[in-house]
């Protein structure tokens, strides 16, 4: 009786270890259907908490993008937390629409790009039809493009095979990049495409002067863009403007090296919108290779319009050609000159108070089409001075007729 009791204790307790194992099995694969728990208020996910190790070498990519599954399947506002360290990814693919009102990515660590560049079909970050989106936080995006750089082609082939973006934002609406640092892209550092509402303040883009292609925030086909209280200093334009571009506000950007602040390129390719609404106010360039920039390809694909536009308190430090439109761009000579440089039409362009010294003695270049000249270009409180010895700053002009007031005579070109 005795032996038999105490085999029916044993099996009793056999059977309510093996409930509460099989409670826990089913426990673990309810989390890992629906993501881990919240880490923290209000919805946190901690990548270090999904297995991300902040030590610079291990591959981080399945954590960081469970974190985002978790979190944009969430609803409130949920955050993604990357805590301080150092996590290396491959290509990173975020995409909504998501459930929550809206989503933060709490940048405080750094987050560095691979440089096997196998792991990338396209884009580094890239991040796609996602609303109210915030990426804030004292961290940085650190494409380490200098071991890839050698291997970027398109200063000598026009349709090169082009290295992954750092930070790509698609069909993304009332998005906010505060903060954080981006740097050392291996191609542009942030790229805003079809987004409605895109506010980037305080936040730093940084690469060599020397690294190619590595435009520091483009645009194109968005609206409602507003770049505020920026210090990129990059091996190619500064902001670029690409087409269809309209609502753009940039104020408070500090500029170099780089190549300026450019609309276009435009006419590279068929079918490109117009541009407009674009105003650049209260920035200083220093010591970039161009300065206010507005660059039209001279063998243009297409037709398109780059109008109300406007420049306002510009300080200009050893700058290259401070004021230039060319509308006969053609970068290392790759284009062809049989195209039809008047497709693009430049109109209703305003220079205000600009002023500051310039590295070339062309301090205005006004290069417009002989077929369609440039229209309604008014310049106001315009001085700059070439910084050079023994020369004298001029102003080249052709097909433009100028509005100028209180323009210093150097810098006139009305005709």
């Amino acid at each position: 009786m005795a032996l038999r009791n105490v085999a029916m204790r044993a099996l009793l307790l056999l059977a309510v270890v093996s409930v509460a194992y099989a409670a826990k099995g089913k426990e673990k694969k309810k989390e890992s259907a629906d993501g881990p728990a919240a880490s923290g208020p209000g919805g946190e996910y901690d990548i270090t908490k999904l297995g991300a190790k902040p030590d610079g070498t291990t591959d981080c990519t399945e954590a960081v993008e469970e974190a985002w599954a978790s979190a944009c399947g969430s609803t409130g506002n949920p955050t993604i937390i990357i805590p301080k360290g150092d996590f290396l990814t491959g290509a990173l693919n975020f995409t909504g629409p998501c459930k929550g009102d809206g989503l933060t990515i709490k940048l405080e660590g750094n987050l560095l790009a691979s440089n096997d560049l196998a792991k990338f079909k396209s884009n580094w970050i890239e991040i796609m039809r996602v609303k109210k989106l915030s990426i804030t936080g004292k961290g940085n995006i650190d494409g380490q493009g200098k071991a890839v750089w050698t291997k970027n082609s398109c200063q000598k082939n026009y349709n090169c095979k082009i290295l992954p973006n750092s930070l790509v934002l698609d069909f993304c609406d009332d998005a906010l990049i505060e903060g954080i640092s981006i740097i050392n892209s291996k191609f542009f550092h942030m790229n805003i495409f079809q987004c409605k509402g895109v506010t980037v303040k305080d936040v730093k883009v940084s690469a060599p002067g020397d690294s190619p292609n590595t435009d520091g925030i483009h645009m194109g086909d968005s609206s409602n863009v507003s770049i505020i209280d920026t210090t990129i200093g990059v091996g190619d334009d500064c902001i670029s403007i690409g087409p269809g571009s309209t609502q753009v506000n940039i104020s408070g950007v500090t500029c170099g090296p780089g190549h300026g602040i450019s609309i276009g390129s435009l006419g590279r390719y068929k079918d490109e919108k117009d541009v407009t609404d674009i105003t650049v106010k209260n920035c200083v360039l220093k010591g970039s290779t161009n300065g206010l920039r507005i660059k039209s390809y001279e063998d243009a694909k297409s037709p398109l319009v780059a109008s109300k536009i406007h420049y306002e308190n510009i300080e200009m430090d050893d700058s290259g050609y401070p004021i230039i439109i060319d509308q006969k761009y053609c970068p290392n000579k790759l284009c062809t000159s049989k195209g039809e440089a008047d497709r693009v039409t430049v109109k209703d362009v305003t220079f205000k108070n600009i002023t500051g010294t310039s590295s070339t003695p062309e301090a205005v270049s006004l290069l417009c089409s002989d077929k369609k000249p440039c229209e309604g270009v008014t310049m106001s409180d315009v001085k700059i001075e070439y910084s050079g010895k023994n020369n004298k700053t001029m102003a080249v002009c052709t097909h433009v007729k100028v509005t100028a007031t209180g323009v210093d005579k150097a810098n006139t070109c009305a005709a």
